[in-house]
């Protein structure tokens, strides 16, 4: 068996949401478990954007590794008409080495992305939330919502902001179509954070624009946009005692999530982390402790996600017949 490639079209059609998020959902527990490699992180400046090289392994039917490599251009979709994130997986069999198959990552990357905060909201978030405030209106904003909508039935109204007020009408715009909820631009930001249940920034912010004093009691803030150095959303103090930290890898979100910034002001350090995703997920930790709890789930985006996704694409793949494939060694 050769290495199997499959586009972005060949992905997108062999898995759905909710398939996305239970796979997400299991890596985290294996994780948890004692059942991965441990994951690691690179990250690369370049002219004009960044590259992001992430590896892992889990042990599902064997062991499996997969390295991620996507290049972020947030100039590219005005500038060049092309994506802002590009890239590819590179799936191996840990066993012995072997590629399996080279996977365009956009397809997964957003997917996956949506589905962890889906399993975080679903153990963290409080079950009768619902109005949100949805920050960041492009292809990571609809899929946030897509994954709380997912898990939170009780929603009926959303708050859209972006910097861009051409991107909050186009969002409130195709998000509103079939919808039975009500999505409406956040006009002031302020107030729509001071109404919401549920918080999610998703953008490439690289200054705060979430003010703790604007959080409500027992709000759920999924905060997905850190994922590099320098990036931010939220306010340091956002994190600073008593609100409960949740991050998807506590050793990622020190050095490029939404937690660096209070760790470098001393309002925190890693000790004060309630926990990772997968210690909530597997019952070992709790993410909420009432009601009335401010809790921050710090997504920086992980390995375990890439690779638990890759293996159900390719598997359904091969069933399906579908890809092409290729011998490297010849």
């Amino acid at each position: 068996m050769g290495l199997r490639i499959l586009t972005r079209g060949q992905v997108a059609g062999l898995m759905t949401f909710a398939d996305y998020v239970e796979e997400v959902e299991r890596a985290f527990r294996l994780h948890a478990e004692g059942k991965s490699l441990p994951p690691q992180l690179m990250h690369v400046d370049a002219p004009g954007g960044e590259f992001h090289v992430k590896g892992g392994g889990l042990l599902l039917d064997r062991w499996y590794f997969a390295l991620k490599a996507n290049g972020s251009f947030f100039g590219n979709p005005a500038k060049l008409g092309l994506p802002a994130i590009q890239g590819g997986i590179l799936l191996f069999d840990a066993e012995n080495g072997t590629p399996l198959a080279l996977l365009d990552s956009g397809e997964i990357t957003v997917q996956r992305t949506g589905a962890a905060t889906a399993v975080a909201a679903r153990h963290m978030a409080r079950a009768d939330s619902r109005t949100v405030t949805v920050c960041g209106c492009g292809k990571q904003g609809r899929i946030q919502l897509k994954a709380l909508r997912h898990v939170l039935p009780a929603l009926t109204r959303v708050y859209a902001w972006d910097a861009s007020a051409e991107a909050i009408q186009r969002f409130v715009r195709e998000v509103s179509r079939g919808l039975e909820i009500e999505v409406t631009a956040a006009e002031n930001l302020e107030d729509a954070v001071r109404g919401s249940d549920v918080v999610v920034t998703c953008t490439p912010s690289r200054a705060p624009f979430i003010r703790r004093a604007w959080i409500r009691p027992g709000a759920f803030i999924a905060a997905v946009g850190a994922d590099s150095p320098g990036k931010q959303e939220l306010d340091a103090d956002v994190l600073a005692p008593p609100t409960a930290i949740v991050v998807d890898l506590i050793e990622q979100a020190v050095k490029v999530g939404e937690l660096q910034h209070p760790v470098k002001a001393g309002l925190v350090d890693a000790r004060d982390v309630r926990a990772e995703l997968g210690e909530v997920v597997a019952g070992r930790k709790a993410g909420r402790a009432g009601d009335d709890e401010v809790v921050v789930y710090d997504a920086t985006g992980t390995a375990l996600q890439d690779v638990v996704a890759a293996v159900a694409v390719y598997r359904r793949a091969i069933d399906a017949g579908i890809g092409i494939e290729i011998d490297l060694a010849t």
